[in-house]
């Protein structure tokens, strides 16, 4: 019997909890889980012991963590009492991709919805047991209830075998009082880090199954090339080699190794197509702001923008540009899947195993239900990378082939076929009146068009296969354009273009930090026009008190000083500065104040973060040091993103295939980071992982400024771009 089936004939709220198994256990639509029944959230097992099903999944960020923690909150047990699945197509509720920095906002909040309905219904239901009012029974924190009057207990495993109705979860269940957790609001140690310390944990690279054949894609030769023929005879005489698969352009090798499967792939002889589609990458800002626009979005509209810019005293216009980042995880994509009798299983580490169901299933030809994905930690994620098509090509060649199947992407594959960031085009307008203050803010975003749903999104097996799918999709890269200083008069609107760049997917904070970077580089430019100091510059237009703390505990954690940028301090070639930034994620959620500090070497370009301070409000913290941990990483991809970061292309194909031609931030070059949690506990909690990444960018452009004087207005700050800058600015 089927989870589910078994669900829906029993009464009870004890059932029996099925995990994850590699051979494999049924294929249970997801439509048929009730999002209102406290059954499919969690179970309680014979042992006592509580499983709770999230459809979010912990991509190394703790989440897991921080959801066993609520759960054993709300429900008062002991954290080691709760097992969790994440991310299994077959047993857990869709609730969104694991994007966004919404699992604990969302998803964490649901459960916690589901639990506390549970611990509510389970106290009611004592009462009833002993005949007494619910207000005389309590939780004892271990999975029991107590009788206070006579200090009776029972546990929940007893008082449920009595047959205990099935649940609706409340829509708006008593929660318990923060002052009552006894697990969130600490740095509880993470659940899944004792394995990867001793090697024992299971990645995706790691997954056997029974009969498993390893297998390589080879990739067309340009981005649009078309297979011309193929010699088999090169590569079966090698060691392991078992079939080649091909599907109209989808081609790939399959061997009882892996090292079989590398070596034949390199080794097989391939005929492409040339093709030269691709706009040149020295000129993207100029083919980017030719395109045609598609939908012109007006963001913000306050006051006259026209008058106020009219009847200013000094006027700024300034343009800023993002490139096309890769996402550049530390491993390559990795999955295994096994399709058999019309029906295919595949472990994945993707973000999004529900949408991935849907298309994969169309890659296959059958039915969604008849797709089951199972969730497995990969080697990170930052977005949508290339874990999806890499979990697509394990199904289509496992369905080619016959058997089941691991793929694992190269690095040249991972770098030079993931999906990207799109770029980014700013042009903003401000006015100062003659005492400096802002009487005017317009700009104008040219960003990428966005169409079709994720059904429609061009998996590489699919396209390559021969399925037309033509969706492009970049996350909601609107969001924090519209400036949220209160200028008396501002218009912002947002123009759709046409990507004919590279296949684009959302990237850690998409369209949020490019935004966000001129955004605040420009209001940096109005304070050094007005002669202000950048801090009190902004506060004056802030008015949200949540805002104005955030931006006075960062000043005062970096010993601010008050004055006008730039600071003109240097020491020989070296010229020392600081920037600050600010950000309230989506204008809607977390608040992030930034102070980086920097060197400038002068003769040679180069650009060192030194420290960086970060003060954050994300509202109440479930779990400080995971909160933390999020926050630095942010900072640290992010400081890599915009000192060194750029996808490099020619006609064909993407050019930045290697570390060396795709460069991250070494290790001696992270800086020293200091991070000041504002936790308020009576707040709803809001996410972490994205949000302080938001910053970096305009923190680090306005501390170059304080440093030397000249505006660095295009990511990357390289030290090419930086000397060249600096001599535009002695000529």
């Amino acid at each position: 019997m089927q989870r589910r089936d078994f669900l829906k004939k029993s009464s009870a709220l004890i059932v029996g909890f099925n995990f994850m198994s590699y051979a494999g256990s049924g294929f249970a639509s997801p439509d048929s889980m009730n999002k209102k029944d406290v059954n499919a959230w969690l179970q309680l097992d014979s042992d006592g012991f509580i499983t709770i099903y999230s459809g979010k999944v912990d991509l190394g960020t703790g989440v897991k963590t921080a959801l066993i923690q609520m759960t054993a909150d709300e429900l008062d047990v002991p954290m080691n009492k709760i097992n969790m699945v994440m991310g299994d197509t077959g047993t857990t509720i869709d609730q969104g991709q694991t994007a966004g920095s919404l699992s604990i906002k969302d998803g964490g909040v649901q459960i916690r919805a589901a639990c506390a309905t549970a611990r509510n219904a389970l106290i009611a239901q004592a009462a009833q047991y002993w005949g007494v009012s619910p207000s005389e029974v309590s939780t004892t924190g271990d999975g029991s209830l107590v009788l206070k009057s006579k200090n009776i207990t029972i546990t929940y495993k007893q008082l449920l075998k009595d047959n205990f109705q099935s649940l609706q979860v409340a829509d708006k269940p008593a929660l318990k009082k923060y002052s009552d957790y006894r697990f969130v609001g600490k740095s509880v140690p993470r659940v899944d880090i004792p394995a990867k310390v001793t090697g024992e944990f299971t990645y995706v690279h790691d997954v056997r199954i029974p009969g498993m054949l390893h297998a390589r894609v080879i990739f067309p030769k340009n981005i649009g090339s078309k297979l011309i023929s193929v010699d088999v005879s090169s590569v079966s005489s090698l060691p392991g080699f078992v079939k080649i698969v091909r599907k109209d352009d989808y081609l790939a090798v399959v061997s009882k190794t892996e090292w079989g499967a590398i070596q034949a792939a390199k080794n097989l002889k391939v005929q492409w197509s040339d093709w030269q589609g691709l706009p040149s990458d020295q000129n993207v800002y100029a083919v980017w702001r030719g395109l045609e626009v598609l939908k012109v979005e007006e963001r913000q509209k306050r006051g006259d923008v026209a008058a106020g810019l009219q009847n200013s005293v000094k006027q700024l216009k300034a343009s800023y540009q993002f490139p096309i980042h890769s996402h550049a995880s530390m491993g390559p994509s990795c999955a295994v899947a096994s399709f058999k009798d019309g029906k295919c299983e595949i472990w994945s580490p993707s973000q999004a195993t529900h949408s991935l169901q849907t298309e994969i299933s169309s890659v296959l030809g059958i039915n969604k239900d008849n797709v089951r994905l199972y969730y497995v930690d990969g080697s990170g994620c930052y977005g949508r990378n290339g874990h999806e098509d890499c979990s697509a090509d394990a199904a289509l060649i496992s369905m080619l082939a016959g058997a089941p199947i691991r793929v694992q992407w190269m690095r040249e594959d991972e770098l030079g076929w993931d999906p990207k960031s799109p770029p980014t085009v700013v042009d903003l307008e401000g006015g100062l009146d003659k005492d400096g203050n802002v009487v005017a803010w317009k700009s104008n975003f040219i960003l990428s068009a966005q169409s079709g749903t994720l059904a429609e999104y061009p998996l590489l097996p699919a396209v390559h296969s021969g399925l037309k799918r033509t969706g492009v999709y970049t996350g909601n890269i609107v969001n924090n354009s519209d400036v949220e200083y209160v200028f008396p008069n501002a218009y912002t609107k947002v123009s759709r273009v046409n990507n004919v760049f590279l296949r684009t997917s959302h990237l850690r904070t998409p369209g949020r930090m490019q935004n966000n970077f001129a955004n605040e580089c420009f209001v940096d430019e109005l304070a050094a026009a007005a002669k202000k100091d950048p801090i009190q510059f902004r506060l004056a237009y802030l008015k949200d008190p949540r805002s104005i703390d955030v931006i006075k505990t960062v000043a005062k954690s970096a010993n601010w000083e008050d004055r006008p940028s730039p600071s003109k301090k240097a020491s020989g070639n070296i010229a020392k500065g600081r920037g600050f930034a600010y950000v309230r994620y989506q204008n809607n959620v977390t608040y992030v104040a930034m102070i980086a500090d920097v060197e400038v070497n002068k003769k040679t370009g180069h650009v060192k973060v030194t420290k960086i301070y970060c003060a954050h409000d994300c509202g109440m913290i479930v779990n400080p040091d995971g909160a933390i941990n999020q926050i630095e990483g942010g900072i640290n991809q992010t400081v890599s993103r915009t000192l060194i970061e750029n996808v490099t292309f020619d006609r064909s194909k993407v050019t930045s295939v290697d570390w060396k031609s795709y460069p991250i931030l070494k290790f001696p070059e992270v800086p020293e980071i200091k991070t000041i949690l504002i936790d308020r506990p009576e707040a709803p909690p809001w996410g972490a992982g994205e949000m302080s990444a938001t910053t970096v960018p305009a923190a680090i452009s306005n501390a170059i400024f304080d440093a030397v004087g000249v505006r660095m207005r295009t990511v990357p700050f390289t030290d090419k771009s930086v000397l060249e800058a600096l001599n535009q600015k002695s000529a």
